[in-house]
C-alpha cells in the first residue's frame, strides 16, 4: 500500500486580498520608474512562483496611483501571458507587469546586493537575498545573510521564521523550533510559524506536539483542508486513527471531490484491517480519476484480503497498465499469483515474472521484492532457486522481521511452499506427525494385543488337549 505523503508547509507567505475583490478590481497600468535594465534571459515562472522586482514599478488606474512596486519586491505569479506576468504584490494589489521588469528569486541575489550597497543596515535585503542562495542551494551564504539580517536589528517575525525553515532543512530542528518561538512571541496573530513547527515535530517523531500545533492552527483557520489533512497524518502517525479519520471526514464533508483525502481515509482504513471499508474509499476515488494506479493497486490489495482474488488481479493489471514501471503492484501481483487459497488461480510463471520485474525497477534492494521472487520460485516447486533469493532476504531483513525470514528459508530448504504463519504451521504440522505416531502406535498395540490374545487362546487350546489325552 501507498500511503498518502506528508509535506511540511514550508515557503515564503504572500498576502493576497479576497480573490473576488482582485477579480473586481481588475488588471492595473503599470508605469516603469527606472527604464536602465539590461538585457533579460527569457523564463516562464508557474502560477504561484515568486518573481523579484528588477525596477520600481507604479500600478495605476488612470490618473490615480493604486500601488508601488519598488525594485526587490517579491511579486506572485498569477498568470503566464507570453511577454507579460498577471501578478498580486504583497499587498494584494493585481496587475501585469513585463517579463523583462521580473527575474526569477535564484537570479536575483545580484538585485539584493546592489540594494545592501545603497542601504547597508537595511536588514529585510539580507532576508531576501538569503532567500535567493538558499534557492541557488548555496546555504553558508544564507545562513550568513540571515544572521547578518538580525544581527542588525531586523527583528521582523519573518526574518526568524524564514531562518527558521532554513534550519529545518539543515536539520538544525531545536535551532529551527527557537526560530519560530521567537517568530511567534513577535506576532502571535501569525500562525504560519506554527504550523512549520509541528512540520519539524512531525519530523522529530514528537506526533503529540505536532498535533497540538496543527489544532492550535485550527482555530484560527477554522475547517482549513491543509491543516486537517496535516493533523490527520499526525493522528495516523501517532497510532490515532480514530481521530484521523474524523479529520479526512470533516475534508471529505466539505468537498467530496478531495481525492487526497478519500486517499488517506482509504490507508487508514486499511490499516484498521477495515478491508471493505478501504476498498470502498479507493472505489470512490478511483470513481473521480481512473487514471490513478495507485488507487488501483490500493483497492485491489484490499480486495484481495477481502477473499475477491480475482478482482485483485484485474486491479493490479490495471495499475501496471497506467505505469509500467509500478514495483508495488508488480510485487503485489507476484504474490497474488504464487500464494493464492485457490489453487486454479494461481500462477507460479507469471509470479516470477512480475516478481522479477519488481525487482529489477528496485534494483533488487527491496525487501519485500525479493520475498515475493523466493515465494514464486517455491511456488513452481524451484526450491534451489527460491532458497538462494530468501538467503538474500534474511541478509538484508531488519531485526523485527528477520525471525520471520529465517522461518522461511527454513521451509524453501525442506522443500515446503511459502505459508503467511509459519509457526502455526510448523505446529499444524507437528500436531499432524504427532496424530500419525499415535495412530501408528494405537495401531501397533492393537495388532499387538490381538496377537497376545491370539497366543493365549493358541495355548489354552493346547492345554486342553493335552488333559485329553493324559486322561
Amino acid at each position: 500500500m501507498t500511503s498518502v505523503p506528508f509535506r511540511s508547509t514550508a515557503g515564503l507567505y504572500f498576502g493576497n486580498r479576497d480573490a473576488r475583490s482582485l477579480f473586481e478590481f481588475g488588471l492595473c497600468l503599470v508605469t516603469t520608474i527606472s527604464l536602465s535594465i539590461a538585457a533579460a534571459t527569457s523564463f516562464a515562472a508557474g502560477p504561484g512562483q515568486p518573481v523579484v522586482a528588477r525596477v520600481e514599478m507604479k500600478f495605476a488606474t488612470g490618473e490615480e496611483v493604486v500601488d508601488v512596486i519598488s525594485k526587490g519586491d517579491l511579486l506572485t505569479v498569477v498568470e503566464d501571458r507570453g511577454d507579460d506576468y498577471v501578478i498580486v504584490t504583497h499587498d494584494g494589489t493585481r496587475g501585469a507587469v513585463d517579463k523583462v521588469n521580473a527575474v526569477e528569486l535564484a537570479e536575483s541575489t545580484g538585485i539584493y546586493t546592489e540594494l545592501i550597497k545603497e542601504f547597508p543596515n537595511e536588514g529585510r535585503y539580507y532576508t531576501l537575498r538569503a532567500s535567493a542562495w538558499w534557492a541557488l542551494g548555496k546555504q553558508d551564504e544564507a545562513l550568513e545573510d540571515f544572521n547578518t539580517a538580525i544581527d542588525k536589528g531586523y527583528k521582523a517575525a519573518h526574518a526568524y521564521s524564514s531562518r527558521g525553515l532554513f534550519m529545518a532543512a539543515r536539520g538544525e530542528h531545536a535551532a529551527a523550533i527557537e526560530d519560530y518561538d521567537t517568530a511567534l512571541k513577535i506576532d502571535p496573530d501569525d500562525i504560519t510559524p506554527m504550523i512549520n513547527r509541528a512540520a519539524v515535530h512531525m519530523g522529530q517523531g514528537e506526533y503529540e506536539k505536532a498535533i497540538a500545533d496543527y489544532t492550535t492552527a485550527l482555530e484560527v483557520r477554522k475547517n482549513n483542508a491543509a491543516l486537517l489533512r496535516q493533523r490527520a497524518i499526525a493522528y495516523k502517525a501517532a497510532g490515532q486513527y480514530d481521530k484521523a479519520i474524523k479529520d479526512f471526514d470533516m475534508i471529505v464533508d466539505a468537498n467530496a471531490e478531495d481525492v487526497a483525502a478519500i486517499m488517506g481515509r482509504g490507508y487508514i482504513r486499511f490499516q484498521q484491517q477495515e478491508f471493505a471499508a478501504a476498498a470502498a474509499d479507493f472505489s470512490a476515488a478511483l470513481e473521480l480519476n481512473d487514471e490513478d494506479p495507485v488507487a488501483w493497486n490500493n483497492r485491489g490489495y484490499n480486495r484481495y484480503q477481502l477473499g475477491k482474488a480475482e478482482a485483485a488481479l484485474e486491479d493490479y493489471d490495471r495499475a501496471i497498465e497506467l505505469a509500467p514501471n509500478y514495483a508495488l503492484a508488480h510485487q503485489n501481483r507476484a504474490w497474488l499469483l504464487a500464494t493464492a487459497e485457490d489453487e486454479s488461480q494461481r500462477n507460479p510463471t507469471a509470479a516470477i515474472e512480475s516478481a522479477e520485474k519488481a525487482c529489477e525497477i528496485n534494483a533488487y534492494g527491496n525487501i519485500g521484492d525479493l520475498s515475493a521472487l523466493a515465494a514464486a520460485y517455491a511456488a513452481a516447486g524451484q526450491f534451489k532457486d527460491a532458497v538462494g533469493w530468501q538467503e538474500k532476504v534474511v541478509e538484508i531483513a531488519p531485526a523485527d522481521v528477520k525471525t520471520f525470514a529465517e522461518k522461511m528459508l527454513t521451509r524453501y530448504r525442506n522443500e515446503k511452499p511459502y505459508i503467511s504463519d509459519p509457526v502455526a504451521a510448523e505446529k499444524a504440522e507437528r500436531e499432524a506427525a504427532e496424530a500419525v505416531a499415535q495412530a501408528e502406535a494405537e495401531k501397533k498395540n492393537e495388532a499387538a494385543i490381538k496377537e497376545a490374545a491370539a497366543k493365549l487362546e493358541r495355548e489354552a487350546k493346547n492345554n486342553a488337549k493335552g488333559e485329553i489325552e493324559v486322561e
